[in-house]
């Protein structure tokens, strides 16, 4: 993997799927800075105040979250001059098709369904954050 950081920011507010994560992220040996917020004002927040650097900058987001879900943050999101071009993965259990139709439609750069064994997250996680510290991010 590239020795440039990815700086992500996990949006979900379930505690299990947080951990989930961070395990994944340590059984891959990922080291890129990770942000947590627990639903979407509380990212619009880091966003916005520089919590998590601008550079090279990845939200994976859960969309079933309390207040404003996913879909309403990506609204929010694409709407904002300073944050529109922030790339988003979506990252959640909702197999709903109108979701995922949604989330294309406001320019997510993945959909992805968290899988249901360990295992299989973590070959996720590892094959996302792969991918995605190639990438080419401002």
């Amino acid at each position: 993997m590239t020795s440039r950081p990815l700086n992500l920011l996990l949006v979900d507010d379930d505690a299990v799927d947080v951990m989930n994560v961070r395990r994944a992220l340590k059984a891959n040996g990922v080291v890129h800075p990770l942000h947590v917020a627990q639903g979407a004002q509380e990212a619009l927040e880091m966003l916005r105040g520089g919590a998590v650097s601008r550079y090279r900058r990845l939200v994976l987001l859960d969309l079933n979250l309390p207040r404003m879900n996913g879909v309403e943050f990506l609204r929010v999101l694409r709407g904002d001059p300073e944050l529109c071009c922030t790339a988003v993965v979506v990252l959640t259990t909702s197999d709903d098709e109108r979701d995922r139709l949604d989330a294309y439609n406001l320019n997510v750069a993945g959909y992805i369904l968290k899988p249901v064994s360990f295992q299989a997250f973590c070959d996720t996680v590892s094959t996302l954050i792969q991918y995605w510290s190639l990438v080419e991010l401002p």
